[in-house]
């Protein structure tokens, strides 16, 4: 598994105030297995993107044949909203062996979002190709979803992901 596969699997995993580990998602769609999501999830996404349902239980999207965002859902823990500057320092401490920059630090009483540009350390002193990513938090009512972008998505995509995260409602949820 590739080292951005790893951090977004971590960080949605353990996040540091994020709540538990049973995270579980969904998209409403019936794929014939039963999901442990609430109907009424919404997360916009842009013209072109679908979604599916990850074996793992994972809410997954993205251009076709492409899932760029992955979101899992901590039920009952809309208070545990962690901070932008959390998200950052775990980013920080997951990526000891990447170059980070952060290029966005975005944060509300509903939501905090970090996007990122990440490039592996060399052994021989350099660094090789620089690629960009997400890390989210949402909270609605009384859930919290978090979002991460996965490896291979592209700057547009990581722009768009970000957007769908910020904008994930849950139907007669209070904001």
């Amino acid at each position: 598994m590739a080292p951005a596969s790893l951090l977004a699997l971590t960080l949605l995993g353990g996040c540091k105030g994020c709540g538990q580990e049973d995270a579980a998602s969904g998209t409403g769609e019936d794929d014939g297995r039963p999901s442990s999501i609430r109907s009424g999830v919404k997360v916009p996404l842009p013209d072109g993107w679908s979604a599916l349902v990850a074996p793992d239980e994972s809410f997954q999207a993205g251009p076709p044949g492409q899932p760029v965002l992955r979101v899992d859902l901590r039920r009952g823990d809309g208070e545990q909203l962690p901070s932008v500057d959390t998200l950052a320092d775990r980013v920080r401490e997951e990526l000891k062996g990447f170059e980070l920059s952060l290029d966005q630090e975005e944060e509300t009483e509903r939501y905090s979002l970090l996007r990122i540009t990440l490039a592996p350390k060399l052994a021989d002193g350099g660094v090789g190709p620089e690629a960009p990513g997400f890390f989210g938090a949402r909270r609605v009512g009384n859930d919290l979803f978090l979002c991460a972008s996965l490896p291979g998505a592209s700057a547009e995509d990581v722009l768009r992901a970000t957007e769908a995260c910020r904008e994930i409602q849950v139907q007669g949820a209070l904001p």
